[in-house]
């Protein structure tokens, strides 16, 4: 089993990194910080290029606005070394829910448990 999980890291990248990235990174890459989701920043000697690993499955909503800014440029210090100011009516950082049990489904939906009787339609019969 071992050989296979070896050879599947080598053309997946959904689970995690591939080996070509976990080589690159032990090769070329300093450790730069890490977010409250367990996810782990990284970039070469001369801070041309940045990059994550990400902790568990690989999806982008999962990095918060502070680390977004930094991995694309947008500043150059880290939320480490320079954390950004949040005004008090911020709420925490939620990755995108679509899609599974936690989906935002507004009142009337099908998707609730028990949908709201609606007072504002009539529904239209032919006479």
């Amino acid at each position: 089993m071992g050989i296979l999980r070896t050879a599947m890291r080598a053309v997946t990248w959904w689970h995690g990194q591939t080996l070509n990235t976990q080589f690159y990174t032990w090769r070329k890459g300093v450790k730069v910080g890490e977010d409250d989701q367990g996810n782990t920043f990284y970039t070469n000697r001369d801070g041309s290029r940045r990059w994550i690993i990400f902790n568990g499955d690989i999806e982008a909503s999962k990095i918060s606005p502070d680390w977004h800014g930094w991995l694309h440029g947008t500043w150059d210090e880290t939320p480490t070394d320079r954390p950004l100011a949040h005004k008090k009516w911020e709420q925490p950082h939620q990755e995108n829910m679509t899609g599974s049990a936690m989906a935002y489904a507004p009142t009337g939906s099908m998707r609730q448990a028990k949908p709201s009787d609606r007072q504002d339609y009539e529904a239209w019969s032919p006479e």
